[in-house]
């Protein structure tokens, strides 16, 4: 995965950041906010790319594990069409990658909610919380989608 502009200009607000007082928070909190915004649709897009360039394996793997965290069925929710058996060694490989997806979602979700806390707060500890979260985020972020890219590897190997 080649570095995203957006995710890095997140970066480098996030780590000087951790050095802003509280009237610095304050004044920087949109441009912050905006900042975040954008890595995180730079990394949700480069994610679809990775995932629109799947096999039909895969994807119907993870369509899937989607499906069984919504309800257990015998047949696909979207189509009412029976599944297909999918290959265990994939449904493997997309579990890691879908767990990775829910790692660094879960992550986004508490970087967030701490920067909403800091806010209501006034803290500057917690904001500075929230920027190592953010930055922790993006680590999981760009892990997920290389995971999403060796799947298409691994699935090509085994073929």
């Amino acid at each position: 995965m080649k570095k995203l502009p957006a995710v890095e200009d997140a970066r480098a607000i996030m780590t000087e950041g951790m050095d802003w007082g509280v009237w610095k928070w304050l004044l920087e909190k949109k441009r912050v906010r905006i900042i975040a915004d954008k890595a995180t649709e730079a990394l949700n897009d480069a994610e679809m790319n990775v995932k629109a360039a799947w096999s039909n394996e895969l994807k119907d793997a993870y369509d899937e594990l989607l499906d069984e965290e919504e309800k257990p069925k015998r047949t696909h929710v979207k189509t009412g069409k029976p599944r297909r058996k999918v290959d265990p060694e994939i449904l493997a490989v997309v579990r890691g990658v879908k767990h990775a997806d829910d790692e660094a979602e879960n992550k986004r979700l508490d970087a967030e909610d701490t920067f909403d806390e800091a806010e209501k707060r006034m803290s500057t500890a917690l904001a500075r919380e929230g920027a190592r979260k953010a930055l922790e985020t993006y680590d999981l972020h760009e892990k997920a989608i290389r995971k999403a890219e060796a799947a298409v590897r691994s699935t090509k190997a085994a073929v």
